[in-house]
């Protein structure tokens, strides 16, 4: 939820994850586990997902479109500065 949280605060997206996106969020880590064979979502399993799942789901500014950066490279940045709890 942090995650989706911090694309909507975060200056370079012009549009930040929906709730909807939260869910998806969520729904693509369980799978992730249950493929791992848990019934137990681990941080690790929404960071690889989180990327795949937020990246078509927000809007790059326009200013950083120029820049050369794409929405994978924004989801990553948030990633990085979230603090995983372990």
């Amino acid at each position: 939820a942090q995650i989706v949280h911090e694309t909507r605060q975060n200056k370079a997206l012009y549009l930040g994850a929906s709730p909807r996106a939260s869910l998806a969020l969520i729904n693509s880590a369980k799978a992730i586990a249950a493929m791992a064979g848990r019934d137990f979502v681990t941080p690790d399993d929404i960071v690889k997902v989180a990327t795949p799942v937020l990246a078509h789901r927000v809007m790059l500014s326009p200013e950083k479109e120029m820049e050369g950066l794409t929405t994978a490279d924004i989801i990553a940045q948030i990633i990085k500065k979230i603090e995983v709890p372990r």
